[in-house]
């Protein structure tokens, strides 16, 4: 194997479409010494057998970002390598047989064209007149995109080999890589074998793009990718008749999707219930392999088809497939550097759409691995949201057995997985689940998101407007801001940093002023050089050279990671310490009152103020207060060891019989902070919205002499703002936000909903977004008149840039 290079800037491993689709990007961009390694022929994992649909619009603008770049792109790419795609822009349809279908489409034409996407509802009557094989006799309303299409996934593939070779990279096929070697921090290279011979290739990175392989590769190295197979099944009829170029079509109330190609109609599914596969691993000389036929799994499919179009009833089937395709835990793929190993980089798991999203996904790896920062918000497919302990086998077998049947589910807001249930539990988890706590589930934790009355089932009945627990939460959320109410929180993330250079380390990393007295509670952001917020966390000094940084449960390794790759020289440890100690909530106006029937201590307001922490007693027990809030009252945070955290809760609980203690789950924590334009990272706030424009400058050092984004902060305070988070509420008190919901100024939209909630104290649904505003004052974004769009209905809105709730912060100063 004389061609495989001793030496290389990058080595791909996997010459499926992600892995062209990187070395492709790459190249575009620059790089030499690009290597790209199959095992066996590219193409002869998944792609090879992809359905090739490709669809533009995705749940946040940025992942229809991508799905559009890839679609500008295969149209393109046949002229610029002379490989033919199979590209066809036939456009796709989406019907719907249920009223809530219909919703949930009407609310995707919403989005997609806040995104700027062609789209339009269309009629069962147009429908038919597009679509004259499809039987639209209970079809209640559809959705047409114009410029979706279809493609040949192989060819694609090989098109950006074959761009990429022409840049200078080097694809090899036949060459496995048996290991990445590492020094323990960073990547050095791989070790590769082919046809008998083995050797290593020395590189600066590593990018694993080896679909249903690459957990076990990665594992190999201690990194943390949670996929698994599922068998994917289609078939192909014979020629038909007459059949002319159609749209795509997805019946998802019925787990199907339909493509002609060639004059043969293909069915596939996404059924509710998925067959994992691989489970013993996968046999070493698998290529372009089939599985197994399963007729008795694939026949309720097919017999739902003959009656929705009655061709299959006659159709001679051509070709039944089963094959391979590797799902994720949360039905999302991995971008990303890892954050076990400086230099390796991942592209896997995509889902059953890594043809429509190879890619944008590649295009904007490649630009994150040249600029060393995501080129936008990638949180979603972030693989920093992977949790360590999801690549165990036993919980993603189960897992990917309902990820996959999801994709066609009714996408509900609030909605909760089912399986792989109760890995991450709180120790106070069965006292809330016997007073009728429903859980939901957060990075693996199950968090009590309502508490059901006595004699109420207490599960979800989803709906797209006032599910069952809408009164729940009403009662919680006004407990909370008349009386006292109480959250658990532990789910929290909590990191200790401490060192001689503590103080100092944070003080570059944060964008407010560290340095301050022992005790003090500091709310700041991680910024990057854009002055996007790569975290919002508050940070509790305890002693002179130690910190709490407590951030989202769910973007712990992501802060992990931040904080361990800008440690640079500073002498500082970082401990993630979240499982150590429980965060117990006492919050609302008598929250004083209850806390000093369990404790001795003093909290009145000038022993104990707003934003400082302290040792309490509470019960027999000994925990640290921290005097903060997420709800906008009076309150306290009680940071419990965990072989305390029971007691501490049913001395809590047995004191607050007598001031009307409520138990509160997340829904109305989220409701609260969303009356008072608390932002959530994730949502209102990520690494591509500006600390200024999200209006948190507050959080801002103006005195600090240097810290990481203080100059793109100088630089957008100088240049003026372009945008602007606003708040909304809405007039009409019966509509119900979630998030991307159209924001429409002026009769014109200009935006979408960042996050939504009911506001049960301020009468109506409450949501915020961005407003553009370039060269605008404030008084100007308010001046004009503001609607919501929500599922193609608008309805009037109120606007504010403060809070429209407790705007100077005096309740929870009390």
């Amino acid at each position: 194997m004389a061609n495989v290079p001793s030496h290389a800037r990058v080595v791909i491993i996997g010459g499926g479409i992600s892995g062209c689709s990187v070395a492709y990007h790459l190249a575009k961009l620059g790089w030499k010494d690009i290597v790209l390694l199959e095992r066996r022929k590219l193409t002869s994992g998944t792609t090879w057998h992809a359905a090739g649909l490709i669809g533009q619009l995705r749940a946040s603008q940025n992942m229809t970002r991508l799905a559009k770049y890839s679609a500008d792109l295969y149209v393109k790419l046949e002229e610029e390598t002379g490989v033919a795609t199979g590209m066809r822009q036939v456009g796709s349809i989406s019907v719907a047989l249920t009223e809530a279908r219909k919703e949930e489409l009407y609310r995707q034409a919403t989005l997609a064209r806040a995104f700027n996407v062609d789209v339009g509802e269309i009629s069962p009557t147009e429908v038919k007149a597009m679509y004259p094989h499809l039987n639209v006799s209970d079809v209640v309303g559809a959705v047409h995109l114009p410029l979706d299409g279809q493609c040949d996934p192989a060819n694609i593939a090989q098109a950006l080999a074959k761009g990429a070779r022409m840049r200078g990279a080097k694809i090899l096929e036949g060459v496995k890589v048996a290991k990445v070697l590492d020094d323990g921090a960073r990547v050095t290279g791989v070790e590769w074998e082919a046809g008998g011979e083995t050797g290593s290739i020395a590189a600066d990175m590593v990018v694993n793009c080896g679909g249903m392989w690459g957990r076990e590769l990665a594992g190999a190295s201690g990194v943390t990718l949670p996929l698994h197979a599922c068998e994917h099944f289609y078939l192909v009829t014979e020629p038909v008749a007459g059949l002319s170029r159609l749209p795509v079509l997805r019946v998802p109330d019925e787990c199907a999707y339909y493509k002609e190609d060639a004059g043969k109609m293909m069915l596939g599914a996404f059924e509710p219930k998925a067959k994992p596969w691989g489970m013993a691993g996968i046999r070493e000389d698998f290529e372009f392999d089939t599985l197994p036929e399963d007729w008795d799994h694939f026949m309720p499919i097919l017999e739902a088809a003959m009656n929705r179009m009655p061709m299959f009833e006659t159709a001679g089937i051509h070709t039944f497939f089963n094959g391979p395709e590797s799902f994720t835990p949360d039905d999302r793929y991995y971008l990303g550097e890892s954050p076990e190993k400086k230099g390796y980089w991942i592209a896997a798991g995509y889902n059953s759409v890594g043809i429509a999203g190879s890619g944008g996904a590649g295009m904007a790896l490649a630009q994150w691995m040249n600029d060393g920062e995501a080129p936008f918000d990638l949180w979603e497919v972030d693989i920093r949201r992977a949790q360590p302990f999801q690549k165990n086998r036993r919980y993603l077998k189960e897992r990917v057995s309902e990820t996959l049947g999801l994709l066609y589910a009714d996408h509900f807001p609030y909605r909760q997985v089912v399986t792989a249930r109760g890995v991450r539990r709180t120790p106070i988890h069965e006292h809330l689940k016997a007073r009728g706590a429903v859980f939901g589930e957060v990075a693996g934790w199950e968090r009590a998101n309502w508490f059901a009355k006595p004699g109420q089932k207490a599960e979800y009945e989803y709906d797209w407007h006032r599910q069952n627990w809408w009164q729940n939460q009403r009662e919680e959320h006004l407990a909370v801001r008349n009386g006292v109410g109480f959250f658990d929180m532990t789910s929290f993330g909590k990191i200790r940093v401490e060192g001689r250079d503590a103080t100092a380390f944070l003080n570059r990393t944060a964008s407010a002023e560290m340095d301050v007295p022992v005790g003090r509670i500091v709310y700041t952001m991680f910024l990057n050089e854009r002055g996007g917020i790569e975290a919002d966390l508050t940070v509790t000094r305890l002693s002179e050279t130690a910190y709490l940084l407590v951030v989202p449960g769910a973007t712990l390794q992501r802060n992990l990671a931040w904080l361990r790759a800008n440690v640079a020289r500073d002498f500082a440890v970082i401990t993630d310490m979240t499982a150590a100690e429980s965060v117990l909530c006492i919050m609302g106006p008598k929250a004083r009152d209850l806390m000093a029937l369990v404790s001795p201590d003093d909290f009145s307001n000038d022993s104990f103020p707003f934003g400082t922490v302290r040792e309490i007693e509470v019960g027999m027990g000994l925990a640290r207060a921290h005097r903060v809030t997420y709800v906008g009252e009076l309150g306290w945070e009680i940071y419990a060891p965990t072989d305390q955290t029971a007691h501490v809760f049913e001395a809590l609980e047995e004191a607050g019989a007598g001031v009307g203690l409520k138990l509160c789950g997340l829904h109305t924590l989220d409701s609260c902070r969303i009356e008072k334009a608390y932002r959530h990272w994730g949502h209102d706030i990520t690494d591509e919205d500006h600390v200024l424009e999200a209006g948190l400058g507050f959080a801002v050092s103006k005195k600090k002499p240097a810290f990481m984004g203080r100059d793109a902060v100088l630089r957008k305070q100088e240049a003026g703002l372009d945008r602007r988070l606003v708040q909304f509420r809405l007039t009409d008190p019966e509509p119900s936000l979630f998030h991307n919901e159209a924001v429409v100024r002026d009769g014109k939209i200009v935006s979408i909903v960042t996050s939504g909630n009911y506001g049960h104290h301020l009468g109506g649904a409450i949501g915020m977004g961005y407003v553009p505003c370039k060269g605008e004052s404030a008084a100007d974004v308010l001046a004009s008149s503001y609607e919501i769009e929500i599922a193609g209905r608008r309805v009037k809105a109120e606007a504010s840039l403060a809070p429209m709730y407790d705007p100077k912060s005096e309740r929870v100063k009390l």
